[in-house]
Order: structure tokens, then sequence, then C-alpha cells
């Protein structure tokens, strides 16, 4: 007599993705080989993410935007000489019209740089700090044109909205800058053709946005928050 064998006729297995699911194309930017060695290496192994391209300049990642057009650029801030990650990441978004999403990876996170990136049009901002699989999650969010925040990022964000502090004007950027050079006000009145009292009255709006009372503190602040031009 024929018996049916308990597990001739299993049911379905548990779900696996869809092998034709196309992997986020990736390129990374950051100006130290030994980051980027660590980043593909981490990067390159993952399921979902292929690393297309590495640029150790902002020029080189507006180049490869081009060339490649990848998916992702994870594009860190501070480049060295020549162009930052947010001019490149300004030049990439429009000339992509917004189809290479750029997602920050930096180790800096005060508010002018944070604002200058989103500003640029960047996608995500993350810190090096993050965890790997945080890490991969951004990568397919912005991919997806999703916004992805540290949290600390966030919470900066949050807090500068609820409290706006007014930026400062290209003149009183200007007046920053003489004054982190050491001018006195009589020099930065000649190097701008200003009368000295308009000068300190520059100052004192400086002083209030930035929270301080005195020169060095603004100079200390400015380099911090790197407002200098």
């Amino acid at each position: 007599m024929n018996r049916a064998e308990p597990n001739a006729h299993p049911g379905p297995g548990p779900e696996r993705p869809a092998s034709s699911a196309r992997p986020v194309r990736l390129v990374l930017c950051d100006d130290h080989a030994v980051v980027r060695a660590g980043l593909r290496a981490l990067l390159g192994s993952a399921e979902g993410v292929e690393v297309v391209g590495e640029a150790d300049s902002g020029a080189e990642a507006v180049a490869l935007a081009t060339k490649l057009a990848p998916d992702v650029m994870l594009m860190d801030l501070q480049l060295g000489a020549g162009m930052d990650g947010v001019e490149a990441t300004r030049r990439i978004t429009a000339d992509s019209a917004g189809a290479v999403h750029v997602l920050v990876l930096t180790t800096y996170d005060t508010d002018a740089d944070i604002t200058r990136a989103i500003e640029a049009g960047a996608t995500g901002y993350l810190l090096k700090a993050e965890r790997p699989e945080e890490l991969l999650t951004a990568i397919h969010s912005a991919a997806a044109g999703r916004t992805t925040l540290s949290a600390p990022v966030a919470h900066r964000v949050m807090a500068r909205m609820r409290s706006p502090r007014p930026g400062l004007t290209d003149r009183e950027r200007d007046i920053l800058g003489q004054l982190a050079r050491g001018l006195t006000n009589r020099d930065i009145a000649k190097a701008l053709f200003l009368s000295e009292a308009t000068v300190k009255t520059h100052l004192g709006r400086i002083y209030d946005k930035l929270g301080v009372d005195t020169r060095a503190g603004a100079v200390a602040v400015a380099k911090e928050q790197r407002l200098l031009p």
C-alpha cells in the first residue's frame, strides 16, 4: 500500500530578497585613503550595495557623479585644498537634477556645517561615529530619496528650529574675516571702505548673533562653526 511521505510536498520557505533587485550604486568621496579603504571593505561586501568609484577631492567627486551616475554619493565635508564637500554637493545635485543623492558622512556636527550641507542639497547627514548597520540603512534610504540624520544632528536641527539665531550678513562675515586676521577697527574700516563707527555697529551685531562679548570670543566661535570666509 502506497503511503504519502510526510514531507513530500513542503510549503513555501522563508521569503528571500528578489535576486533581480538592483543594488545601490555608490561612490565614496573622502580625502583620506585609509578611510576610503575601510568604507570599501565594509560596504563592498554588504548586500544590496555596489561601490562603483572613489574620489579623493570635491572636483573628482563631481566628475565621477557625471561619469558614473551613481544612486548615492557618500560625501565627506572637509576635503583638503580646493573644492569642499558642500560645494561638491551643490554641483552634484544641480548637475544631476537631484538624480544623484548625496549622503554626507563626516566628523563635524556644527550648526554651520549642517545648515550648509542641507542647503546645498544633501539628502542625509551622518557622523562617522555611526554603527555600520546605521550607515547601510542610511545609504538605502538616501537611494530612495529619504532623509536620514544622525541623532546628534537631528537634535541640533530641532534645537535650532525651536530657538533660531539670526544668521550673519555678508558684510558681517567680511568684518569677521578681517577680525580673525587681527586687524583693528581702524584697519577693518580702511580695508572695507567703511567708517569706524559702522565697523563698531557691525561688531556689536556680530557679538549678539554669536552669543559672545569679546573679539577673541567671536573669532573662536567663528572658527568652531566655520563661519570665516
